[in-house]
């Protein structure tokens, strides 16, 4: 007996619409893809990638774990921005976290919660870069939403400071790396106004000399 009944027939509901609107869209989806982002964003179930900027399958490719975060140690992360930089040639990386978030919530309080506090060291690691500007918000939510915000342009920086994308600006490859919040209240994204699209934009000691 088949589990999840209600999931596989909105599965076929789904496919039934993609083929009315477009008989061959499953064909010509799998011949290849061909997206031109990539999204670098939160696990959360609230924040769907490709519904929150309106793109279909095929259009959008996805990276996501706890709290949007892109460690340089992180071979999974490093593998798909390889794959999107080198093969798919994607033009566009957007690094989006988003307000009320839970693993950026959870770095900022002292109770132990297991593994994930391990990964969440990354996130108590920018509010310590940024303690003081941080403490001076009276408001904790306002201190929230700018760790939020921080953590995402950290996130930016961590992407931009790798090999893989300071190769691609050696050879000319056009590619912007994007900072971008998502509010859960309003359903809006909103730009940090953070694009970085050239190794010139990085402190120097993150430049690399590309052969």
């Amino acid at each position: 007996m088949k589990k999840l009944p209600l999931l596989f027939e909105n599965n076929r509901l789904w496919a039934k619409s993609q083929v009315e609107q477009n008989a061959s869209f499953f064909k010509d989806m799998a011949k290849v893809q061909d997206p031109n982002y990539l999204w670098i964003g939160c696990s959360d179930s609230r924040v769907p990638a490709n519904e929150i900027v309106g793109l279909a399958a095929g259009e959008l490719f996805v990276h996501r774990n706890v709290a949007n975060l892109f460690p340089h140690t992180d071979f999974s992360a490093l593998s798909v921005l390889e794959y999107a930089v080198d093969l798919l040639q994607v033009e566009h990386i957007i690094v989006c976290g988003h307000y009320g978030c839970g693993g950026v919530k959870a770095a900022m309080q002292e109770h132990g919660l297991g593994l994930v506090d391990n990964w969440l060291r990354h996130i108590r690691d920018v509010y310590d870069r940024f303690k003081e500007e941080l403490e001076k918000m009276e408001d904790p939510i306002d201190r929230f939403n700018r760790l939020v915000e921080l953590n995402v342009r950290q996130q930016l920086l961590n992407v931009c400071h790798t090999t893989i994308i300071q190769k691609a600006w050696a050879k000319g490859q056009p590619l912007c790396v994007h900072g971008w919040i998502y509010d859960l209240e309003s359903g809006f994204l909103k730009d940090l106004n953070c694009c970085v699209s050239n190794v010139a934009q990085l402190e120097k000691i993150y430049r690399l000399e590309i052969m």
